[in-house]
């Protein structure tokens, strides 16, 4: 079965083309124009094949990109957000993300960018990830990449799609100062270039979801480390 994607964009010039291009990938998509009917959308989601990744323009009419973002975080967040905004500033970057985005492009894009994009959030779902270990844990956090859960003691967390991913790898690497490129290649994309800022706002996200900023320590000039106490 495709994976389902939403495309919420209220201009057709962008709307129509994007829609063709992903079908031609072989996902199966949904336009709509408005953040109202994306949260219809996702209401109406069939359990047994849910929308898997939102393409969510942040200047919509009526309910903005952004206050849609934190409802999918909020109501369904096991689906996946990639924003699309004509704002190209990284403010305009980092409150996109802070609503609990999972990636950024801005317009004009590529096309064969944006699809790579798209098939970088999905890969948590690819075959070879199932091989992996089901169950990893430090200190007091669990991961459990079967399940898609995380808990911190017995406090199961409420985590986006790329923070479950980037908690799992921390945590599968307790004491080792990861890299920041080696971070973003392994949750983002393999092929992935560009800014890190992605990777600062959704540590800072980790640390207040885990109510322990020390669980995750700052590598000056070099990444990031998980702390097992």
């Amino acid at each position: 079965m495709p994976e389902r994607l939403l495309v919420v964009e209220d201009d057709l010039a962008i709307a129509e083309p994007l829609a063709r291009a992903l079908e031609r990938e072989g996902f199966a998509v949904e336009h709509v124009g408005s953040g109202e009917a994306a949260l219809d959308a996702l209401a109406a989601d069939p359990v047994e094949a849910p929308i898997s990744l939102v393409l969510l323009d942040v200047g919509l009419p009526g309910m903005d990109g952004i206050a849609v973002c934190q409802h999918i975080r909020e109501h369904h967040p096991a689906c996946a957000v990639l924003m699309l905004t004509a704002r190209s500033s990284e403010l305009d970057e980092v409150l996109g993300l802070d609503a609990g985005a999972d990636d950024y492009v801005t317009k004009p894009f590529s096309l064969a960018v944006l699809i790579a994009r798209v098939r970088a959030l999905l890969r948590r779902d690819r075959p070879e990830r199932e091989a992996a270990p089901a169950l990893v844990s430090a200190g007091p956090v669990r991961v459990d990449t079967g399940s898609h859960r995380a808990w911190i003691d017995d406090r199961e967390l409420d985590l986006s799609p790329k923070q479950f991913d980037l908690l799992a790898l921390l945590v599968a690497h307790p004491g080792e100062a990861l890299r920041r490129e080696d971070i973003m290649s392994a949750v983002w994309d393999e092929n992935w270039w560009g800014s890190t800022k992605t990777l600062d706002v959704h540590v800072g996200w980790l640390r207040q979801k885990l109510g322990d900023p020390d669980l995750i320590a700052t590598v000056r000039g070099h990444g990031f480390r998980f702390e097992a106490p």
